[in-house]
């Protein structure tokens, strides 16, 4: 099968290509996101391979399916990107990563809140400039704090498990709990309940339209004055406009954000050199008491080499007429993320 490759980076070449070397697959890589006027590069490809920020709403999938498209194999755990329904009316099979290592978007989010409250990345700058004072750095133990986490998948649990030994006290919240969570210790409890009780909140479920801006204007007001968001998830479970109100009124310490609402004209491509006119991220960077990275939480070799050899089993899998864990369909429903 031929494969268009789009949004490549050169590690995308690099452990795709390794993957697809005990295969027949033919793949093309492009560095340019899909979208409706870059549909007609999969002229003569019979699946394109995308990313979490490739435009794959109806109008895309009907130009890729009128040039013989039949499959969508996404690299990446979330599909909110990709019109479903008109997918299946179209015959379009749609698979995804749906596993690979929920420890390196855990690790990561956990990596934010130490960041944070260590404020580790400003001791750094400081010392980079000889200046050794450790005024404005003191943090608090995490031992004895308690976290929710929002969402217990895969992610979610591994976050928990992780917080679990560092003393914390867990809540967590999830349509689906998690009984060997409970063993170990975390605490089952209603969303307001555990975004009041909360000195950590770090979410980990999927967007969807019932998760849209879950944390809007009525969420951050409910969590505990001076407590930390850490969000690895999707940026649009958070109201960006809210979550500056509520930094500007001092209710949160810190905010740690790997992802952005609006993140798809920002992230994954060198913007050094060009003014960002995005005055909501602009604004968000301007607080001393928030830290953006570029969605780089799963990013780590051994989720890159799952991301890979499981999209080489995707297209395998459709080659032979097989449908696998990783195959989506319209109206399905994911309770956790991960």
């Amino acid at each position: 099968m031929k494969l268009c490759v789009y949004s490549t980076r050169p590690y995308d070449r690099d452990y795709l290509g390794r993957a697809s070397l005990a295969t027949e697959h033919e793949l093309e890589f492009l560095e340019t996101r899909l979208n409706l006027d870059t549909a007609a590069l999969a002229q003569g490809s019979t699946g394109v391979c995308c990313f979490v920020d490739d435009d794959l709403r109806a109008e895309v999938l009907e130009r890729l399916a009128a040039l013989g498209v039949r499959l969508i194999v996404l690299r990446a755990t979330g599909f909110n990107n990709v019109d479903l329904p008109r997918a299946d009316a179209l015959g379009l099979t749609v698979m995804r990563v749906s596993h690979y290592s929920p420890h390196s978007v855990a690790e990561f989010a956990v990596g934010l809140m130490l960041s944070l409250n260590r404020r580790i990345h400003k001791a750094y700058a400081r010392v980079r400039e000889g200046n050794f004072l450790l005024d404005g750095l003191m943090g608090f133990d995490m031992n004895g704090k308690t976290v929710a986490v929002i969402g217990t998948g895969k992610i979610g649990a591994a976050t928990a498990r992780i917080l679990l030994g560092f003393g914390c006290r867990v809540l967590a919240t999830d349509q689906q709990p998690d009984p060997a969570l409970t063993e170990l210790g975390c605490a089952y409890v209603p969303l307001e309940q555990a975004l009041g009780e909360a000195d950590i909140v770090t979410l980990h479920v999927p967007l969807t339209p019932q998760t849209h801006h879950l944390i809007d204007a009525a969420a951050l007001a409910r969590m505990r004055p001076g407590s930390m968001l850490i969000n690895t998830s999707r940026g649009a479970l958070v109201d960006a406009t809210a979550l500056i109100g509520a930094l500007k009124a001092r209710r949160l310490a810190a905010v740690g954000l790997d992802v952005y609402e609006e993140e798809s004209h920002l992230y994954f491509q060198n913007l050094s050199d060009e003014i960002i006119d995005d005055d909501i991220f602009m604004r968000l960077l301007g607080f001393p008491n928030v830290l953006i990275t570029g969605h780089q939480a799963f990013f780590t070799h051994e989720a890159m080499t799952t991301i890979a050899e499981t999209t080489l089993r995707n297209v395998a899998d459709f080659t032979a007429g097989r449908r696998n864990e990783n195959t989506l369909s319209a109206g399905q429903v994911i309770a956790t993320a991960g």
